[in-house]
């Protein structure tokens, strides 16, 4: 009997440790929760990857939308909040990682999109501009909630004074890993939820 219960309660262990594991898809060692709640709204994990930059892994990035997408059209068209969430692998200058940014939105969004986008790319390249580098283990979020604007976080804290709210800089945001000219293509497709995450 004794051993009866012995088997029962690690089976329990085991089954609650899967439980576990199933909440979380951990990357390059980062976890990334398969759900999580932004302005009263239930968001999944759409795709998570690695942006390698030839052989080195720079960052890790997860997209939540409210519904599964698999395309950048669909993403982009995509009702509710949304959020993309990157966890830095190895210290970036800060000045340079907002310049490669406002690059990859320049390339990859509709002309008349980046210009209405102006505002949100200046605070943006501002914000990186002010640190002297992101290390590895900083992470930051940007969320947008439709007619609230986007917000940006760094390590759980909020950068700006208020929502950069032309709803064009998100999706120009999101362009930069979604975009005809994606920073890494495989990352892209990772975050489409199209494959797995390369470790």
């Amino acid at each position: 009997m004794r051993a009866f219960f012995v088997a029962a309660l690690l089976a329990a262990g085991s089954l609650g440790s899967a439980a576990a594991w199933a909440d979380t898809v951990e990357v390059a060692n980062v976890k990334y929760e398969t759900a999580l709640d932004l302005a009263g709204q239930k968001l999944q994990l759409n795709g998570v990857g690695i942006r390698y930059k030839f052989v080195i892994k720079v960052y890790t990035a997860g997209l939540y939308l409210s519904s599964k997408a698999g395309t950048t059209a669909e993403v982009l068209a995509a009702h509710g909040p949304k959020r993309i969430h990157i966890q830095m692998l190895r210290e970036v200058d800060g000045n340079e990682l907002g310049k490669l940014f406002t690059k990859g939105m320049e390339a990859n969004a509709p002309r008349e999109e980046f210009v209405k986008s102006i505002n949100g790319v200046l605070k943006l390249s501002e914000v990186f501009a002010s640190r002297k580098a992101l290390v590895a283990g900083d992470n930051f979020s940007v969320d947008f909630v439709p007619g609230v604007g986007s917000t940006l976080q760094l390590n759980g804290k909020p950068l700006l004074s208020e929502p950069i709210k032309e709803p064009e800089f998100f999706s120009a945001l999101l362009r930069i890993w979604l975009g005809d000219k994606p920073a890494d293509e495989s990352l892209k497709e990772a975050l489409l939820g199209l494959k797995k995450a390369r470790r």
